[in-house]
């Protein structure tokens, strides 16, 4: 073999092994490629979680009924949610949550929590608690401020310390008077005196039990069960709080006038609601109007909403006294309501009956002459009963 054979081999023998080497970088350079594409896509998939993560989390925190502020380490507010954003450049009693925001955030900062509550006369009044702690430290992530809005809270912890107290006095009052009557009909031996005593401990005790029962009806129309709902013809619901009033409007001389509905009007609700509430009408009408005069009671309708009025020529209501008689316990008139023995309940049950129904309950009065409440219910479509008695004219 001559010497230019030998080299000739050599060299094929040496591009053999560059090519060999070239084909395993190759392979090796493909592979890490597909490493790279995939860690980009594993990379691109994770940011793109994030970003979906951090939208539903941005998303829940506009959400909230409460407002939330997040701080830096510097003390620079980086978020706020919608709620927390009407403070930021807020005039007036509101500038006062953002001046309470501050210090809060400065404290935390400071690795001391804490919290304020702030009574603002607005309008809207209104009570909010702001309380600020901080962040993970270790992470250097600053603070966050929470601002509750905590009227409503407010509102319902006030209905509650008044229905107690009122209740109590309520109570309080009949229960005094039959102990009193009962230890002196102990001590009395004129029979026409424990007659009279007598008719006073039965007058109290059906007082007391009025209450109770008022108490208890309004209680299961507040308990936030909703009323089964059914088609009810009006002209049956009218007739039924007349045949349960009717005892008392002869007892005290008061005529009952009714312009019977349409047999086929009906409204949507619970039929044992809806006549509560207007048998509370009536019971008011009844007992806030003279020996003599009448009581009327229609219905109406524009095809998409029912009115059923109560209209009475009593005393009336005076025009201070119409935004508070639905209240529980409210009277008007404190001497005459000991003299019938209302409870201050009636109105409190129409006005739940109609939230119950998604309706509503107005009043117009005059003092002197009389006052209307009416009840607006939307109608219903779909058979009904007609059958009732004859309620043209009760009295």
């Amino acid at each position: 073999m001559t010497s230019l054979t030998i080299a000739a081999a050599a060299v094929v023998m040496i591009l053999g092994v560059a090519l060999v080497v070239v084909s395993i970088k190759r392979r090796a350079l493909a592979r890490e490629l597909q490493h790279a594409e995939r860690r980009q896509i594993e990379q691109e998939a994770a940011v793109a979680e994030a970003r979906d993560a951090a939208s539903r989390l941005e998303q829940a925190l506009h959400a909230m009924p409460q407002g939330v502020v997040v701080a830096d380490v510097a003390g620079t507010v980086v978020y706020r949610n919608d709620f927390a954003r009407a403070f930021a450049d807020a005039r007036h009693s509101d500038a006062l949550v953002e001046a309470a925001i501050g210090d809060l955030v400065g404290a935390a900062l400071d690795g001391r929590g804490g919290s304020r509550e702030l009574d603002l006369f607005g309008p809207p009044r209104r009570s909010l608690v702001i309380s600020a702690r901080p962040l993970s430290s270790a992470a250097g992530l600053g603070a966050i401020a929470v601002i509750e809005d905590a009227t409503e809270r407010r509102r319902l912890e006030a209905v509650r310390r008044d229905f107690v107290a009122n209740i109590s006095h309520e109570l309080k009052t009949p229960v005094g008077a039959l102990s009193l009557l009962a230890e002196t009909l102990l001590a009395e031996d004129d029979p026409h005196v424990t007659n009279r005593l007598a008719e006073r401990i039965v007058t109290e005790s059906s007082r007391v039990g009025r209450t109770i029962e008022d108490l208890l009806e309004l209680s299961r129309i507040e308990s936030g069960e909703l009323p089964r709902r059914e088609p009810v013809a009006v002209n049956l619901v009218v007739a039924e709080a007349l045949e349960r009033i009717r005892p008392a409007s002869e007892q005290a001389g008061i005529d009952l006038v009714v312009r019977e509905p349409n047999r086929r009007l009906a409204i949507f609700g619970d039929r044992r609601q809806l006549v509560s509430a207007i048998y509370n009408l009536l019971d008011n009408a009844v007992k806030y109007s003279d020996a003599g005069s009448a009581v009327e009671v229609f219905a109406t309708t524009d095809g998409r909403e029912v009115e059923i009025a109560v209209r009475d020529h009593g005393i009336g209501i005076p025009a201070r006294d119409l935004e508070r008689v639905f209240e529980r316990f409210y009277r008007v008139d404190q001497a005459r309501s000991r003299q019938t023995g209302g409870t201050g309940l009636g109105l409190a049950i129409v006005r739940h009956v109609m939230q119950n129904h998604d309706g509503s309950v107005h009043v117009d009065s005059r003092p002197g002459e009389g006052s209307t409440f009416t009840l607006c219910l939307p109608t219903a479509s779909g058979p009904v009963a007609v059958e009732s008695p004859d309620v043209a004219r009760a009295g």
